[in-house]
């Protein structure tokens, strides 16, 4: 059959039979008996893996396949997570809004390794680190935002010219541009993933020690640039600004740095360290709080509502019973919720407007609703939004707000991770009785 698959000619199949793909040149021609013995060698696998689950309780099975997009995500080899399998599926078709995923970003691989641990999968979470204690500099040298899944720093965007792209949205990348970008979040999310591992994990001197250093050095970036402007956890390509997110991020950064530092024992950092984190809470505090909106605002001095500042109380910087929280949830979710899906932002960017829904906001949206008491709403928009998946129960970046076609890169992992950890919200977690709307600050533990 092999001239017809090269030719996309139609077959018929009238028996068993098997593809086999490989990289390297194969020195022994596979049998059908042999394919079997794959096939259930990795049958046992995959379900092996799933019941090393700490379990699963509602929507076990929408959970159970999200986990199992995260795992395959992964590269065994250095321990990378992926964004997405695909690159410049467009997030509006004919748009030219079309990147390439296919790398590991910290902060993305951050948040899925925090959502893997709720469920027990440990030792992807270690690959990770590896991963990031082989990767990132330790002293000196930038670190990156994002990096290939062998460590590769030079993921120079390029446009092949040749393709007209899906639909016809040019254009086609491979690469992305993003890599040398400043956004300072990546450095709360790494931390974060850091002091999980002091927390809760034996972990060797070897490894505390060049966790360590990775620590310092991360503290030394926050002192050095935390008054700068970046570019933002939506990667914007125009003008640097103070993204209430990053900065928010940054304090969470400072606030495990001193974490880190009093678990170790670490006296002559902790003191100042404590003072770094203060100023940096009271700058958020004066500038990322618009009194005349009543929300914290995209950026210092903004009016724009953001998404990303749903995630504000799950990194421990403000409690879900503070009245600034529920006013901002409130605000953002008159701002941007339509039709049960959550735009990112609706100002323009350096491409126009946005036109479609990022996936992941429907789920902040979700998480931060259930945080502040409105727990019905909060599951109704959920089990909406489920019935917005393929018929795999995979999600892609993006989703169209009329016909609710999925779009952009597929699968999406910030997509997958988020409904893990909106299902995880909505099963383990009551509302305090007392005060509704209790902080969750979410932990393996």
């Amino acid at each position: 059959p092999y001239p017809s698959i090269v030719n996309e000619e139609d077959m018929e199949i009238k028996g068993d039979g098997f593809f086999y793909l490989s990289y390297n040149e194969k020195l022994r021609i596979p049998t059908q008996d042999l394919v079997n013995l794959d096939l259930q060698r990795t049958e046992v696998y995959w379900l092996d893996w799933v019941e090393k689950g700490l379990g699963f309780g509602n929507w076990r099975e929408e959970i159970v396949r999200s986990a199992l997009v995260l795992r395959l995500m992964t590269y065994e080899k250095t321990g990378a997570i992926i964004a997405a399998v695909t690159t410049s599926l467009p997030e509006t078709i004919g748009e030219v809004r079309n990147w390439d995923y296919r790398f590991s970003w910290i902060r993305d691989s951050g948040m899925i390794v925090r959502v893997l641990r709720y469920l027990g999968y440990e030792k992807e979470a270690q690959d990770f680190l590896n991963f990031i204690i082989n990767t990132v500099p330790k002293k000196g040298d930038k670190m990156q935002i994002m990096y290939g899944i062998r460590g590769e720093r030079d993921l120079t965007e390029h446009i092949l010219e040749h393709l007209s792209g899906y639909k016809g949205s040019k254009p086609v990348r491979i690469g992305n541009a993003a890599y040398f970008q400043r956004q300072h979040d990546i450095v709360g999310v790494l931390m974060d993933i850091i002091l999980q591992d002091f927390e809760n994990y034996s972990i060797s001197q070897d490894r505390s020690e060049e966790l360590w250093t990775i620590v310092r050095a991360a503290m030394h970036a926050i002192e050095r640039h935390w008054r700068e402007a970046d570019k933002g956890i939506w990667e914007i390509r125009g003008e640097e600004q103070h993204f209430v997110f990053s900065k928010v991020l940054v304090w969470a950064g400072a606030d495990r740095g001193v974490k880190i530092a009093q678990i170790l024992k670490k006296d002559k950092y902790i003191k100042p360290w404590i003072k770094l984190r203060d100023r940096l809470k009271d700058d958020i505090m004066e500038n990322g709080w618009n009194e005349e909106v009543q929300a914290f605002t995209q950026s210092y001095g903004s009016t724009n509502m953001d998404a990303a500042n749903l995630l504000i109380e799950s990194y421990g910087f403000i409690d879900a019973k503070d009245p600034k929280y529920i006013s901002t949830v409130l605000k953002t979710k008159e701002e941007l919720l339509y039709d049960g899906l959550m735009y990112r932002y609706k100002n323009e960017d350096d491409f126009g407007l946005p036109s479609s829904s990022f996936t992941i906001c429907t789920f902040w949206m979700i998480q931060s609703l259930y945080k502040i008491g409105q727990e019905k709403e909060a599951k109704d928009l959920f089990n909406r939004l489920l019935s917005y998946s393929n018929h795999l129960g995979l999600y892609s970046e993006d989703i169209d707000f009329k016909t609710k076609r999925l779009l952009g890169n597929f699968p999406q992992g910030y997509s997958h991770l988020a409904l893990i950890e909106t299902a995880f919200i909505l099963n383990v977690f009551k509302p305090d009785e007392e005060t509704p709307g209790s902080a969750y600050i979410l932990s393996p533990s």
